[in-house]
């Protein structure tokens, strides 16, 4: 046999090395991560996924840069489950999705995964979704809405505007008449713009205020109602859906909702991939939500920055998934008729 040379056996040796054996910055030096996007181009979602990608790379050892890749489809699921079932479990990928993925798999058969085993890195914000009329309808104010027929928006069964619009329709009995197929939010207001549809539910109140402050400015939307369990004071006097019933049991299914505002920005990388670079990913998530370039570009770009942790997100949907059966059962029911 012939003899191998002394580097050739370092060598040898370096490869027949597991990956776990290389430190975090070697692994990451020169490297890229993807960043799946569960959302067309130019929603609320992109802005906030793109404004990380550019700052987070820099807290990662080895300085890897991060890629966004815009993967829309059934509300931010198809993106889901890609990173659940599909993506590298190595470190180099992670996603954004609607604040609502994390409990699809109690409500639906559509997703094919356990939210309490990604890899959550944290929420760039907390939010409150808002139902919008445009002002030229007759939908005026959450009474209108409740009583006179309205055509909403919506993307498929998973979306945050459909899950909404079902929710209201069953729990309120509103008469809601739901026009699905948009393939983003971006989409649906465009669509109210031009008069398809009257407006949509689930609009984040942080994408109203970055990228469609005109509306307000112009006065040209009806604020119909807050999907939170307290009023945003700068929203000014528009009323909590909480607030909307006294009945125990539909308070507990809005609440099972309503508790998936608290992660309204979502990140969160496959399940397991090597202890060391997650942690590595969410110290990095961590250190850019208080870098001051990372901040001052957030302030320019009016982006709310209020972190929730991924330690956070873990509890939270923990205490989701303990919610009693029969309430699931009927919360499901309320956003699938």
């Amino acid at each position: 046999m012939r003899r191998l040379l002394p580097a050739a056996l370092a060598f040898a040796a370096f490869s027949a090395l597991p990956a776990s054996a290389q430190s975090v910055e070697e692994f990451y030096k020169g490297k890229s991560i993807n960043l799946a996007i569960g959302f067309s181009v130019g929603g609320g979602y992109d802005l906030y996924a793109r404004h990380l990608a550019r700052h987070m790379g820099k807290h990662i050892p080895g300085h890897p840069s991060i890629v966004p890749q815009n993967m829309a489809g059934a509300g931010s699921l198809r993106a889901a489950n890609f990173i659940y079932t599909a993506a590298p479990k190595d470190g180099t990928a992670f996603g954004t999705f609607a604040r609502t993925t994390g409990i699809n798999p109690l409500l639906e058969s559509g997703a094919t995964f356990d939210g309490t085993k990604f890899s959550w890195l944290g929420s760039v914000t907390d939010d409150v979704s808002i139902c919008v009329t445009w002002h030229t309808t007759a939908i005026k104010t959450w009474r209108d809405f409740t009583t006179k027929p309205v055509t909403l928006g919506g993307q498929g069964p998973s979306a945050e505007p459909d899950i909404f619009a079902r929710l209201y329709k069953n729990v309120f009995d509103a008469p809601i008449k739901l026009v699905a197929g948009y393939p983003g939010t971006n989409e649906i207001t465009l669509a109210m713009e031009r008069g398809e549809v009257d407006g949509l539910c689930g609009l984040s109140w942080s994408t109203i205020k970055t990228r469609h402050a005109q509306w307000l400015r112009d006065k040209k939307i009806n604020l119909i109602v807050q999907a939170s369990f307290k009023k945003v004071p700068e929203i000014g006097d528009v009323p909590l859906v909480m607030e909307q019933t006294k009945d125990k049991e539909k308070l507990q299914i809005l609440k099972l909702f309503l508790a998936a505002q608290k992660m309204a920005r979502p990140f969160a990388a496959p399940p397991g991939i090597p202890a060391d670079r997650k942690a590595a990913l969410v110290a990095a998530f961590d250190a850019t939500m208080k870098d001051p370039e990372y901040l001052a570009d957030a302030k320019r770009l009016d982006l709310d920055v209020n972190p929730v942790s991924g330690k956070a997100l873990d509890e939270l949907l923990a205490e989701l998934y303990a919610t009693p059966k029969d309430v699931v059962k009927k919360a499901g029911e309320a956003i699938t008729k």
